[in-house]
Parts: C-alpha cells; sequence; structure tokens
C-alpha cells in the first residue's frame, strides 16, 4: 500500500510534468495561510503517514511526511522526549511534511535549536517524480551537500517531502513560568542579560506589559533560577506557551479576527524597541517580534527597520499580500534560489509562486 501511494504519486508528478499543471502540495493545510497563495490543483500528502522507525536510545525518529504531529509528539512523549523546536501546529491537522517544509519555530528555539537543526535526512519526490533521499537516520550522518535541511523553510517549491529523520531531546525533568510586570525596554534588557548567563532559560515572552520567561530543567536549577530571578508564578504555565506557540493567544486571535495583518520580524535580540504603529509581542529573548498592523502599515518602514536591525519582516497572515508576503532577495540570492528551483523542479509544477513570483 504504502509503495502504491509513492508510484500513485509519481504517475502524478510525471504526468503534471507533461502537461506543465502546477501542483499546490498540502499536508494538513494548518499553514494554508503562510506564503504567497500558490497556483496550481491540490496535491493532499496526508494518506502517506506512519512512524517507520523510532530508537528512544538513539534520540531519532523517522515518520512519513503525513504523519500527525500530534502522533509524532505522543510517541516522543511515552519515551519522555520531545521536538526540540517546539513545532507551533495553528490546528489539529498539522503533519510533520508541513511543519519540516514551513520551516517554522516556537516559543523554544533560541535555547534549543531551529527546525534545520534537528533535521537528519528527508525522502523527497523531486518535480521530475524521481524518489530521492539525503541525509540519513543517524545523527553522525555528515555525506554530501545538507540538501535534508534545504528543505526546511522551502514551503514545497523543490520537492514533495515523502519520509523525515529528526533528533530527539529529552523532556525536561521540572518547568516553571515566572511573570513580571515591566516596560518593553526594560524587558529587552533584562533577557539578553538573563541569556548571557547559566540560567535555564526555555523561553521568553512580553505582551502587553508583562514579561513571562520559562525555566526548564532539572528541578534544583529550576527552583535556584525561580528564586534568583523573582516575579510571580504564573497559573497555567504549560498553557500559556501553547497559545503562544499555537498563535491562541488573544494577542493573535483579536488580529486575525480583527481583520488586522500579522507581521513576523525577525532581528537582533538586542535591537531597541521601536514605536511602529501597533502592538507588539515580543518572543525569543528580543529577537522575534510579532506586529499586529492595519492596513495602513507602511510594510516598506517594517522592512527597514528589520534590515537596519539585522533581520527581515515577514508578512506572516493578512488578507491583501500584494506588497509581498518575503522580503525581495539580493540579486546573488535570487540567483541561487532559481538555480535550485531549476535542478528540482525545472517545470515550476512544484507551488510555484509559494515563495517568490521568480520561482
Amino acid at each position: 500500500m504504502i509503495d502504491a501511494t509513492l508510484a500513485e504519486w509519481q504517475a502524478r508528478l510525471r504526468a503534471s510534468t507533461a502537461s506543465k499543471t502546477p501542483l499546490r502540495i498540502r499536508g494538513g493545510g494548518t499553514k494554508d495561510f503562510y506564503g504567497e497563495t500558490p497556483l496550481g490543483v491540490v496535491f493532499e500528502t496526508g494518506a502517506y503517514s506512519g512512524i517507520v522507525d523510532y530508537d528512544p536510545t538513539e534520540l531519532v525518529i523517522t515518520a512519513r511526511a503525513g504523519t500527525p504531529l500530534v502522533e509524532v509528539e505522543q510517541a516522543m512523549a511515552a519515551q519522555r522526549q520531545m521536538l526540540a523546536f517546539e513545532a507551533p501546529q495553528f490546528g489539529a491537522g498539522a503533519t510533520l511534511g508541513g511543519t519540516i517544509a514551513a520551516g517554522l519555530s516556537g516559543p523554544r528555539r533560541p535555547f534549543a535549536g531551529a527546525v534545520r537543526d534537528v533535521v537528519l535526512g528527508v525522502r523527497m519526490l523531486d518535480g521530475r517524480g524521481d524518489d530521492l533521499r539525503f541525509g540519513g537516520r543517524v545523527m553522525k550522518n555528515v555525506a554530501g551537500f545538507d540538501v535534508a535541511r534545504l528543505m526546511c523553510g522551502a514551503l514545497g517549491t523543490l520537492g514533495v517531502l515523502t519520509e523525515v529523520s529528526i533528533k530527539c531531546l529529552p523532556l525536561p525533568r521540572s518547568e516553571a513560568t515566572r511573570t513580571f510586570e515591566l516596560s518593553v525596554d526594560e524587558s529587552i534588557r533584562r533577557v539578553n542579560e538573563w541569556g548571557a548567563q547559566p540560567l535555564p532559560v526555555s523561553a521568553t515572552c512580553f505582551v502587553a506589559g508583562t514579561l513571562c520567561v520559562r525555566l526548564s530543567g532539572a528541578e534544583p536549577a529550576v527552583q535556584a533560577a525561580a528564586s534568583r530571578l523573582g516575579g510571580e508564578t504564573i497559573s497555567d504555565g504549560p498553557a500559556f506557551w501553547r497559545s503562544v506557540r499555537d498563535h491562541a493567544h488573544a494577542f493573535f486571535t483579536d488580529a486575525i479576527q480583527g481583520g488586522a495583518s500579522l507581521w513576523r520580524l525577525s532581528v537582533k535580540s538586542t535591537a531597541p524597541h521601536a514605536d511602529l504603529g501597533a502592538e507588539q509581542l515580543i518572543e525569543w529573548g528580543g529577537a522575534l517580534r510579532w506586529l499586529c498592523a492595519s492596513a495602513r502599515t507602511d510594510a516598506v518602514r517594517l522592512r527597514a527597520w528589520a534590515r537596519d536591525h539585522g533581520g527581515h519582516a515577514t508578512l506572516f497572515r493578512a488578507g491583501d499580500k500584494s506588497i509581498g508576503v518575503f522580503d525581495p532577495l539580493p540579486a546573488p540570492l535570487l540567483a541561487i534560489h532559481r538555480r535550485l528551483k531549476a535542478e528540482f523542479d525545472p517545470h515550476r509544477i512544484l507551488n510555484p509562486g509559494r515563495m517568490y513570483a521568480a520561482f
């Protein structure tokens, strides 16, 4: 059945190549809002699911791309392990393949690594329908080009992921979340100061005058850090961090329901706070800044500010994407992207336009 599914997919890809019919690659659909709106006929990948191999002693799990993310996390949790990058789900249907293709990381990212840091190998079908494998199922695999990590954040423009091998981390023995009533400037200063110290910080979030800091690790270390930092204990820390991770927090839901655009600004953690014309939620020790903006927000100003502070600005959610979702690429980077697209999907049938019009 599994081999038959892949054979069917290969035949479909080759037929689409012959007819030059673009395909819109789709896992669980929980991230359909992200990126430009791609052209083409929907190509569902959720049917190809299931955990292929899981060795908790080696801290490695391999699963088919259509496997629900919750299934992967439940299997790991049963062995007291987790995905280091705290994968955003945005809905119950999130799949492993869609998570890797989107390349998005949650609150733990600056302290435990990004999506690309845990991907060991992938199996995929390129735009010709060829079945390709890159990387492996062991952490010490270093042969060849690191194509597996190239798939992280490619949004399905280079291939249809069919199988992914990722490394796991042990679950922390203890966690606690402390809250502080602070100004935004003082919050940025403190999280950068704490980040430079041997403290078990695993997440930070500033919103509406309150800074939340999560501590994770051995119980004595968490207790000592909590005593040292002070603050108040949040009533339900896990629920709070899930709400931030999955954009179920009121900051995000109010913006979505109110029709505002949601911007994602990735900058240096030490970048000073700036009045950019809308409310902000700040994560990652100051390095990730979410902005709920109206249609009148100056996108050019936002992107210029992000570049001036070592980063970029992405139009994460919006009804009108005419200003472009992603920052325009410099000519050298655009040339590299085009060459990669030409190599993996020469006929441009895989999610054309999902990232940039050029590919």
